[in-house]
């Protein structure tokens, strides 16, 4: 029910009815007034409550902005640095929401606050002084009336014409004051409308506009938030992917803790603790120590596990001579005594059980033999890149082209053990082997098969893509940006022996075909990256640092299948002239072998005189014939069988190298040739710098040779043998 209208014409009458309806307007009125005062309240509550929760929202993001991610590694995959960037993103998106915040919560005052406290003092507060003077005129008028009435008739008429018109001069008054109130009245009833309502609008114009804001901010961040979720399911597949073999080696290390020794630059670390003299006595301090066996160095660092700090600075020495401490001259268990270069005095030190001082005495060429442990963990199989292996290798791909190409979860569904081991034994049967049209029959499943071709790569004695080349393709893989670990990729495609490059080959072309067909067996690149990552690059030692690396396994083999027509029938560009790459390079069609020039440097081991004259006058004639006829010739009878380093005896007085010539094409700007001696063990060989060796071609040279130039030694692995 709405207020009822106030007439003019009714000020004159000033009825009853009249004061009712006045006075109802005049609750309304007040009604209005303590409304506006508590939305006034609510409204500054609002605005210090967007203040707070601007500052709480800032503090957040200041947080997110501080945070850096900070990966396992020495470089970051793709996903990474999305992820690691995506904490400053959300903190930038945080940070411009709220400056809009701000804003809208400064032109809150202007736009709320200050309208309807104005509207509350203006009008309202107006109106209520037109009503204090209407009723002072209405009280004023009632006593003047009343006085009036009560005059008598008796006066004199003079007295009572006065009296008349100051009455009606007071009526008068009190009409004018009656009309000017309700005229406020109405007005203030009617601006209430506007006045009142519009600076609400303006407030919720203020909101959406700060919404509006925020609903483009994630239009904007839409992007990054497809890119960001991508990235985070595929860190959280690489996880699942690594856990389980993250514990299978802890499992290994908690079974067998000596024989999963990791590589090391050092012969020998751990702790160990020194005898050191006090005022009071002696005093036992365990250090942490290391020793080098070419060098002879030990480092000794005291550290206290309890504390997490050093205890001393770091001190290094040189071993003179170990001796074994006997158990009756000593109190302490496990001991041994170390004769350093500058020092008169001997270090006594305890190893932390019998089996921990035999390593020690063996690494520092004790009363025991020395210890080395760098052998390839990696069992050899009879698996060979061979005939047999390129044939196995190809009727496998020829099965799964043939009727499985789109089978789903092509490669990644596993077969079952027992029959992926029977296919094997009968493929690599050397008489289906030589059977090159021979198909695989169709019993057997796509799934076995597939399991089969991955078994065979992982049956090699080493992986198609080479111990050696490992490390460098992982490298190669953490460079920034993709152009250049492309162009790094290829250039290490070319330096791979001739056969791994023609199976890698092979297999990579298969594989962009595989991945051609991803919408129907689902086996995307990125897939067949996660499936053959860890088995074409698996690393020599099996350590938590290289299951760290398979995403960049993963990465390697993403790009080769990508650009696999690039890589293999592109020569890549490298600092070489045009006759040497183009002979590095020219690989025979057939399966005849390399010739000498292609192959790598061998090494020479010759036991009578008689033998030695022999060879020297064969290469001296091979390499007249090399000299007279094409570089690409084969001079295959004037080299040495690797088989010949088995034959090294360090101890034979008539070990020598031969010096081989070869034609001025095949000159290199650096090599070097190396005497050989055999050490004492079969798992290592030692080499020493020596005489110039001529015409050595530099894609051949080994990557280690340049740091044992200059009259340096050092130590190698055996099964780096055949790359000299």
């Amino acid at each position: 029910m709405g207020l009822p209208p106030l007439e003019f014409t009714d000020c004159y009458l000033d009825s009853p009815q009249f004061r009712e309806r006045l006075k109802s307007h005049e609750t309304e009125l007040e009604k209005t007034n303590k409304f506006i005062k508590e939305l006034i309240k609510d409204g500054k509550s609002l605005v210090a409550a967007h203040k707070t929760l601007s500052s709480a929202k800032r503090k957040f993001a200041g947080s997110l902005n501080e945070f850096k991610f900070r990966c396992i590694g020495d470089a970051e995959t793709d996903d990474e640095i999305c992820i690691a960037r995506s904490l400053q993103e959300f903190a930038a998106v945080l940070g411009n929401l709220e400056d809009e915040r701000m804003r809208m919560i400064e032109n809150a005052g202007e736009v709320l606050i200050t309208p309807l406290e104005k509207f509350r003092k203006e009008q309202i507060g107006a109106a209520k002084e037109v009503k204090k003077k209407y009723d002072k005129e209405t009280e004023k008028y009632c006593s003047v009336l009343e006085k009036h009435m009560n005059l008598s008739s008796k006066k004199k008429e003079v007295h009572l014409h006065e009296a008349d018109s100051q009455v009606d001069q007071m009526r008068q008054h009190f009409y004018e004051v009656s009309l000017e109130y309700v005229l406020k009245i109405h007005e203030v009833q009617e601006r209430k409308m506007f006045e009142f309502v519009e600076p609400l609008l303006a407030f919720l114009q203020g909101l959406f506009t700060f919404y509006h804001h925020g609903y483009e901010l994630a239009k904007d961040f839409s992007d990054f938030k497809t890119q960001l979720t991508i990235s985070i399911q595929n860190t959280r597949d690489r996880f699942e992917g690594t856990r389980s073999e993250v514990e299978a080696l802890m499992k290994k290390m908690k079974e067998n803790p000596h024989e999963q020794q990791t590589f090391s630059p050092y012969t020998m670390e751990g702790y160990l603790y020194v005898q050191e003299k006090r005022h009071f006595g002696t005093s036992w301090v365990k250090h942490y120590c290391t020793y080098q066996r070419d060098t002879r160095q030990i480092t000794i660092v005291p550290f206290d596990q309890k504390s997490g700090g050093k205890v001393g600075e770091e001190e290094v020495v040189f071993l003179k001579s170990c001796i074994r401490r006997k158990t009756d001259s000593i109190e302490k268990r496990f001991c041994f005594d170390v004769e350093l270069v500058d020092r008169s005095t001997t270090i006594t030190m305890q190893a932390l059980s019998e089996e921990d001082r035999r390593l020690w005495m063996e690494a520092m060429d004790g009363r025991e033999p020395v210890y080395n442990s760098n052998r390839d963990s990696q069992s050899e199989g009879s698996a060979q890149l061979d005939s047999t292996g390129f044939s196995i290798i190809r009727k496998c791909i020829q099965a799964v082209e043939t009727r499985g190409i789109n089978e789903q979860g092509l490669y990644r569904i596993v077969g079952v053990n027992s029959r992926v081991q029977k296919l094997l034994s009968i493929l690599m049967d050397p008489k289906i082997a030589t059977e090159a049209d021979t198909e695989i029959s169709t019993e057997w499943e796509i799934k076995t098969i597939t399991s089969a071709l991955k078994t065979y790569l992982r049956m090699l004695p080493g992986p198609l893509m080479t111990y050696q080349f490992q490390r460098s393709f992982i490298k190669a893989a953490k460079l920034e940006s993709q152009e250049s670990r492309i162009k790094e990729i290829h250039c290490l495609i070319h330096r791979l022996p001739e056969k791994n490059r023609q199976m890698l080959n092979m297999l990579m072309k298969h594989l962009a075909n595989v991945a051609a067909n991803h919408k129907q067996n689902l086996m995307t690149i990125a897939n067949l990256g996660v499936v053959f990552g860890p088995t074409l690059l698996r690393p020599q030692e099996e350590t938590v640092a290289a299951i760290m690396d398979i995403k960049f396994q993963n990465i390697v083999v993403e790009i080769i299948i990508e650009n696999h027509e690039k890589m293999f029938s592109t020569v890549p560009e490298m600092p070489q002239t045009n006759s040497q790459l183009h002979l590095s390079r020219k690989r025979s069609t057939d399966s005849k072998p390399p010739s000498c020039s292609e192959r790598p440097l061998t090494l020479f081991h010759t036991t009578h005189s008689a033998e030695k004259e022999d060879k020297r006058n064969s290469v001296n004639s091979s390499a007249e014939s090399v000299s007279s006829s094409n570089a690409n010739s084969s001079v295959s009878s004037s080299c040495v069988q690797r088989s010949n380093m088995n034959n090294l005896n360090s101890s034979d007085p008539d070990l020598e190298v031969i010096k081989v010539s070869r034609p001025n094409s095949l000159l290199p700007r650096r090599a070097k040739a190396l005497y050989a001696c055999k050490a004492e063990h079969d798992s290592e060989l030692s080499f020493t710098a020596g005489t110039v060796f001529e015409n050595v071609h530099p894609s051949q040279e080994p990557g280690w040779l340049e740091g044992m130039l200059n009259g340096k030694t050092g130590l190698i692995p055996e099964n780096y043998v055949e790359f000299l």
